[in-house]
């Protein structure tokens, strides 16, 4: 999917590259599908027991930081965010915020595939407020609203 695209559709790690200034470590979402503008999506993280965060997160029992699961949300909001409004010449940053409302269900672990289902509350000029739910094989593990604005 192109990233001016509205329709529903997938980005690749291309496109959150060049929508988002994270990078390595950093980057909690490695693709997006189910895009629909900058209404919903869902982005995809899959936990790898090389990761920097378990070396000191709990190393004998690892376990994936519930403040990197937010962060994983907010970047797949930032980043609908801006794909949905490119198209002009003069690259865009996207912004974290706030975070409201957030609580943890379930660890994630290595080995997990992470999904960030991020759904827009609303949008005031370049501010957007998306809900937010990390889910593993169907189940909730945590949520949490969060803002982002594009500057």
């Amino acid at each position: 999917m192109s990233s001016s695209d509205a329709t529903p559709g997938a980005v690749d790690i291309a496109a959150i590259l060049e929508a988002l200034p994270h990078r390595y470590p950093f980057l909690m979402v490695d693709r997006i599908i189910d895009m629909r503008g900058d209404e919903s999506a869902v982005g995809i993280k899959n936990v790898t027991f090389n990761e920097p965060q378990f070396v000191g997160h709990f190393p004998a029992n690892p376990v994936f930081p519930g403040v990197l699961l937010i962060e994983g949300m907010a970047q797949t909001a930032g980043a609908i965010c801006v794909l949905s409004q490119m198209g002009g010449d003069q690259p865009k940053r996207v912004y974290f915020l706030t975070i409201d409302k957030a609580k943890f269900r379930k660890p994630v672990v290595p080995g997990d595939t992470v999904e960030y289902h991020v759904r827009k509350i609303a949008r005031k000029k370049n501010m957007w407020w998306y809900r937010g739910e990390a889910k593993v094989a169907g189940l909730l593990v945590a949520e949490a609203e969060v803002g982002a604005m594009v500057a």
